[in-house]
């Protein structure tokens, strides 16, 4: 099933200006990619009723509110039945430690973007909220020593000046 919406090159342009500062005005974005104010409006309200832009998130320093360390791990699920996937992955999304979760293919089922204060942390972490799961069979560690932001998304085919440089 195909869910994409057409876009034209303004609403690639406006999509690529937000990602790169969501708090760009409606009237320097409209400045911007040669529309009216109005227009503008209309077009990123059209976008949002679509579901192509799904909200504006504050990003955070996790090392300037404590959590310095970050890691992701690798979880595999025993047995990966439907009705332990639910329950595994609320909880797993309520921990005040996950940034991102994901379900995967292949030998690992899930793989967890965690932040903590420090190492002994990440231990409690690991053994207290996860290998003391029963369903849970084995978790992989790996730490994130740097990561950098890419993007901006951009369909297939999106003519290349417009996914140029990340900071406009």
């Amino acid at each position: 099933m195909n869910d994409s919406v057409v876009l034209d090159t303004v609403d690639l342009h406006i999509l690529r200006l937000l990602q790169n500062d969501a708090r760009t005005t409606y009237r320097d974005l409209a400045a911007e990619v040669g529309v009216a104010p109005s227009t503008c409006l209309d077009r990123v309200a059209r976008l949002r009723r679509t579901g192509v832009v799904l909200g504006n998130r504050l990003r955070l320093d996790p090392a300037k509110i404590g959590r310095g360390l970050e890691a992701l791990l690798l979880v595999q699920v025993r047995p990966h039945r439907r009705e332990l996937i639910g329950p595994f992955v609320d909880r797993i999304r309520a921990l005040p430690e996950s940034r991102a979760l994901f379900h995967l293919t292949g030998p690992d089922d899930y793989l967890v973007h965690v932040a903590v204060a420090d190492p002994s942390d990440l231990q409690r972490l690991v053994l207290d909220e996860f290998t003391s799961q029963r369903e849970v069979a084995r978790v992989e560690t790996r730490l994130i020593f740097q990561q950098w932001e890419c993007g901006p998304l951009l369909p297939p085919g999106a003519p290349a000046h417009l996914s140029a440089d990340r900071d406009g």
